[in-house]
């Protein structure tokens, strides 16, 4: 039942955040896509430069965390359908270590100024953790 829950949570935060960006480029605010906006500033950044922006409204999160969100279906997913199962730490470290080279690599290049791999790079190099977290929750949980 967790598992399904889990599942649900990962499918239902990405839409969520769709249509609270939807709402407010309709130019309707109701209350609840503020909450969506407050509650997704706890966990990410937001700089406007890091993050997308359609018809002129800035996306709920940055480009890197729009990535980890929208590929954590696809993680929950397929721990759910492969009912894959593991609590084998250094397994699940490893996986979500060789998940995240990617994105560790975009933000040393960024730090280094040596690139600065965009929007849409962000979020590509974020695709890995976000499936491969999803994967290991979701396989860890009854």
């Amino acid at each position: 039942m967790i598992r399904v829950l889990l599942v649900a949570a990962s499918i239902a935060w990405p839409l969520l955040l769709g249509a609270a960006l939807y709402q407010r480029i309709h130019h309707q605010n109701p209350a609840w896509t503020s909450a969506v906006y407050l509650a997704s500033a706890i966990v990410c950044h937001r700089i406007p430069a890091r993050s997308f922006h359609t018809a002129g409204v800035q996306w709920p999160v940055c480009g890197r965390c729009s990535g980890l969100y929208f590929a954590a279906p696809v993680g929950a997913l397929l721990a759910l359908v492969t009912r894959r199962r593991t609590r084998d730490g250094r397994a699940n470290a490893g996986l979500i270590g060789l998940a995240a080279a990617p994105a560790i690599a975009s933000i040393a290049l960024e730090l280094l100024g040596v690139s600065d791999i965009g929007n849409v790079g962000r979020a590509l190099t974020a695709v890995p953790i976000g499936v491969a977290v999803m994967l290991v929750l979701t396989g860890m949980v009854e």
